[in-house]
């Protein structure tokens, strides 16, 4: 079974002390890596929640509406419930790209300092 992943290092790392992840914990850049985690995770979060609350209030007291024919056989209620499991993949594949792109970098950084490579 092939894997693009390199074989495990055999290198040894330094593990940092209780100050020293005190120390990197209230940090700028730790700080910055955070509200960037959270500027994006959290209100994605939020709008996510109400959008799944609004298609269940929706199914459970707004049957007519749902139940009205787009075309053929496709009701609302069923566009709805596509548009979920199409939503949460959109919202999973734009925070990896996010992840990639701004947290990463940032983490790793971090990551490489604390374990004595910077």
């Amino acid at each position: 079974m092939a894997t693009d992943a390199p074989p495990p290092s055999k290198e040894t790392y330094k593990l940092p002390s209780t100050e020293e992840f005190t120390e990197v914990q209230e940090s700028a850049e730790f700080g910055e890596l955070r509200r960037s985690y959270r500027s994006f995770a959290f209100p994605l979060t939020v709008a996510f929640i109400a959008w799944y609350l609004l298609y269940v209030l929706l199914s459970n007291y707004g049957g007519d509406f749902m139940g009205t024919k787009l075309f053929g056989n496709i009701n609302v209620a069923l566009v709805f419930g596509i548009a979920q499991f199409v939503t949460t993949f959109l919202i999973a594949w734009w925070y990896a790209r996010h992840a990639s792109a701004k947290l990463d970098p940032k983490a790793e950084a971090i990551k490489t300092r604390m374990e004595g490579g910077a």
